[in-house]
Order: C-alpha cells, then sequence, then structure tokens
C-alpha cells in the first residue's frame, strides 16, 4: 500500500515501515507518556509500525503528515495535542480522545473523527496507533505543521 509516501510497503504482522525507523527514530524501544503522573511505556518498532498502518487507513485522509485539513489551526504537534481541552499530550488522553472525539475546546463531540469503539479496534491496537501518532509529533520532520 502506498499512501502519501507515508506507508512504503505492505504493513504484514510484525513488519517494520522504513519510516518508523528513519524518522520515529525507533530502532531499540522507544518510551512513549502514558499519563499526566509521568508514567512512560515502551513500544517496540513493529508497535509503531502496527500503529501507522491503523493511521494510514482510519486518519490519512484527514491528517497526511500530522497537519488537520478540516482545521489546520489545530495540527497533530504535540504543542496542539497539550493545549487541548483536555489535553491529548500522552498515551491515556490520546486513547480517550480516539474513543470518543471531542472539539478542540472539549465543548462538543467531534463529529468529523468518528469514535472508535473496542468493537472496531482492540486497546492494544488503539495504543499503538497513540503511540505512532505521539512519536511522530516528537521525531517526524515537518510533523503536524500548521500549514502544508
Amino acid at each position: 500500500m502506498l499512501s502519501f509516501g507515508l506507508v512504503t510497503q505492505a504493513a504484514e504482522a510484525g513488519a517494520i515501515e522504513p519510516y518508523v525507523l528513519r524518522y520515529l527514530d525507533a530502532k531499540e524501544p522507544v518510551s512513549v507518556l502514558v499519563n499526566s503522573q509521568g508514567e512512560m511505556q515502551l513500544f517496540s518498532a513493529e508497535d509503531l509500525s502496527a500503529g501507522q498502518q491503523l493511521f494510514s487507513e482510519n486518519c490519512l485522509n484527514c491528517h497526511v503528515g500530522g497537519a488537520t485539513l478540516p482545521d489546520p489551526s489545530v495540527p497533530l504537534s504535540l504543542e496542539a495535542l497539550k493545549g487541548a481541552v483536555p489535553p491529548r499530550d500522552t498515551l491515556e488522553e490520546l486513547v480517550a480522545f480516539i474513543r470518543q472525539p471531542m472539539s478542540y475546546d472539549g465543548s462538543k463531540e467531534a463529529y468529523l473523527c468518528r469514535q472508535v469503539p473496542e468493537s472496531w479496534l482492540s486497546q492494544p491496537e488503539v495504543e499503538n496507533l497513540a503511540a505512532f501518532v505521539l512519536r511522530a509529533a516528537e521525531k517526524a520532520p515537518g510533523w503536524g505543521t500548521r500549514s502544508f
């Protein structure tokens, strides 16, 4: 599957995407912030590749390179994720958003992002997806820019 240069090969179970190795610097397991208490969780290159595949299949139409096409003022940068209400810059917070999307100010449901119940993606799958987004926001050059 080729999608805007983000996915360079079909993601088979356990396959590692070159993007993950090169731009997310995940040759070894990487730590992702789990919550505001500072707990961390390790994610392997395989986990992040699985998250990248889920992102490509489900999020890429609106979030090319971490931008947000429907509202470019709210990208998927760490700064923007942290500024959301509630913040979305930890694994737990981003998973909660994926499960129940809300507007950036938290005042209402977000209808441009669809809910992702466990019947659709399991908890480990959603965590891999969130870890991919957070690691990309931290490491990938150009990720989450406000202009594209």
